[in-house]
């Protein structure tokens, strides 16, 4: 599969209004189309896609954004989170990265957003600040809230085994928080 198959479907197929919320028939879509995709860049092996920073992107979005998707409420939702940070670290160093519109840039910065390291999230919201995409930054700050108040994400608690404080449990319980 070349990667701007990724990017027709993700910008070009499905409305913005679907990027962040639970739907079953387009996990199940994701999952039918993708998933030897999604294999091949959870082992490396998508490693063409990296000679521009749109195939870049799109690997991007296979293991942080299609790793959601295909793996709700398991640890490989959040297992491939690593190697989407350090692609997007590289992608900001890459002279065509100025060339992606800003949505697309968006996307290529979510790793930042969902890395569990205040270090990532102090460094991340500069970056969301600097591509002015209001949505986009305001989620860069509520994500960065719940870092700050715990260290991680307590919605991922059980789906990574991890025992939860009671802080945590109280704030689950406010329905607060899931991301």
């Amino acid at each position: 599969m070349h990667y701007d198959a990724v990017l027709d479907f993700w910008f070009e197929q499905i409305p913005e209004s679907k990027w962040f919320k639970r739907d079953d028939a387009l996990d199940k879509q994701i999952r039918q189309t993708f998933s030897a995709t999604w294999e091949a860049a959870r082992c490396g092996e998508l490693f063409h896609w990296r000679e521009n920073s749109k195939g870049r992107l799109a690997e991007i979005i296979v293991l942080d954004q299609f790793s959601r998707n295909l793996h709700r409420e398991s640890a490989l939702a959040y297992a491939q989170d690593g190697m989407a940070l350090v692609l997007s670290q590289e992608i900001l160093q890459q002279p065509d990265w100025t060339r992606l519109n800003s949505k697309e840039k968006a996307f290529s910065l979510m790793p930042w957003m969902h890395s569990e390291s205040p270090v990532i999230h102090n460094q991340g919201i500069k970056h969301f600040e600097a591509l002015g995409e209001p949505g986009f930054t305001d989620s860069a700050y509520r994500h960065k809230t719940v870092i700050d108040r715990f260290g991680r994400y307590p919605h991922r608690n059980q789906d990574l085994a991890r025992q939860s404080s009671e802080d945590e449990q109280a704030f689950l319980h406010e329905g607060k928080g899931r991301f």
